[in-house]
């Protein structure tokens, strides 16, 4: 079968790789055609279209300043799908691109599967009425998006986090990267937010001489970017290597986002942390309904780990609760926080059950 999948960020595709690792295990024949990076690129079979370093955009106003492009790259995928024909689109997240590509893929003829849900449960709860309408089948990986769905009298089927199965990959070397405890930075995936969230971080490196911090940097994103930003502090980068960072991490400063459930599966205490342009902020306060920013808030359904979220992210906050979660106290709780949440992900497997779904559909 030909198979076309559109991811729209690292972790988009970290789960499509291993996804399509899965069905090419079951489907022999199975070619790929995709928009996603290079732990995609990396499976046999496959060619790229985009890479998602190129169309990734976050926040209302960046959003707006790049429509022309973002609609260039919606008409180019249209175009390659009518040229593939493909027996199946596979979406994972990205809603605000993929919606308008499904929509387009349904109408054409074509089947469609939504690997990760959009977090329609956050906002724009009416999005499901479209999901319904150009979603063939939707497989989710956190626990309460089956419920939330069934009240739209809409059945989908929990899978279980891919991020599970990753983890289970390899062990992580435990000798620590430098001599003093370690503290990991993880500022986010994207340029933008990097350059809004890592000098906040930085400013509490001073303040924890008895430890090293430790920034995890991301293949996509040029060294450049990270080194003009540290400067000449006494910070480390280190590039592709976060799950063997965070086996040996004593606690964590985490961009909101997919890491935050990465630092709880390596059960490292965290300080949750978002600063978007002013706009955006406020305009998506008015539209998100829930009441955390942080994925392991949202799936505890309480706040576990502290958020800091635009102004009361600064570094005199910053380091105040630093020093919290350093505390035993305060660390034992929050990593027996994070042993009950992991119990709720379900089992590993997921890639193999989406992808078994998948073929057989």
């Amino acid at each position: 079968m030909k198979y076309y999948l559109i991811a729209g960020e690292a972790s988009g595709d970290l789960h499509g790789a291993n996804l399509m690792q899965a069905i090419a295990k079951r489907d022999v024949s199975a070619v790929f055609r995709f928009w996603g990076g290079d732990k995609m690129k990396a499976i046999p079979n496959s060619e790229q279209v985009e890479h998602y370093k190129n169309t990734a955009f976050m926040g209302f106003v960046e959003v707006l300043q790049h429509l022309p492009q973002i609609f260039g790259f919606i008409k180019k995928c249209k175009k390659d799908i009518v040229s593939y024909k493909p027996d199946v689109v596979i979406f994972i997240d990205y809603p605000g691109f993929n919606m308008r590509i499904a929509k387009f893929a349904k109408l054409a003829g074509y089947k469609t599967i939504y690997y990760i849900s959009p977090q329609v449960w956050a906002w724009k709860e009416n999005r499901v009425k479209k999901i319904k309408k150009y979603i063939d089948k939707m497989l989710v990986i956190l626990p309460f998006e089956k419920k939330f769905y069934a009240k739209w009298k809409y059945p989908v089927e929990f899978v279980g986090h891919p991020l599970l199965d990753e983890l289970s990959k390899q062990e992580y070397k435990a000798e620590r990267v430098e001599k003093l405890p370690v503290i990991a930075l993880l500022p986010g995936s994207r340029v933008q937010e990097i350059k809004k969230i890592l000098p906040i971080f930085l400013n509490v490196v001073q303040q924890f001489p008895a430890y090293q911090f430790v920034l995890a940097g991301l293949p996509h994103i040029d060294s450049k970017v990270y080194h003009e930003i540290i400067g000449d502090m006494n910070v480390r980068l280190v590039k592709n290597e976060t799950y063997t960072l965070l086996s040996q991490s004593q606690a964590a400063l985490v961009a909101s986002g997919t890491a935050t459930l990465e630092c709880a599966l390596f059960k490292v205490p965290m300080i949750v942390g978002y600063k978007g342009n002013f706009f955006s902020y406020h305009i998506g306060k008015l539209l998100i309904k829930v009441p955390y920013i942080a994925l392991v808030n949202l799936i505890a359904g309480r706040k576990i780990v502290p958020e800091l979220i635009q102004e009361d992210l600064n570094a005199e906050t910053l380091e105040k609760e630093l020093k919290i979660i350093l505390s035993e106290e305060a660390s034992c709780e929050m990593k027996s926080n994070f042993e009950t949440l992991i119990a709720n992900l379900g089992a590993k497997g997921a890639s193999d059950r989406a992808a078994e779904i998948i073929v057989k559909s």
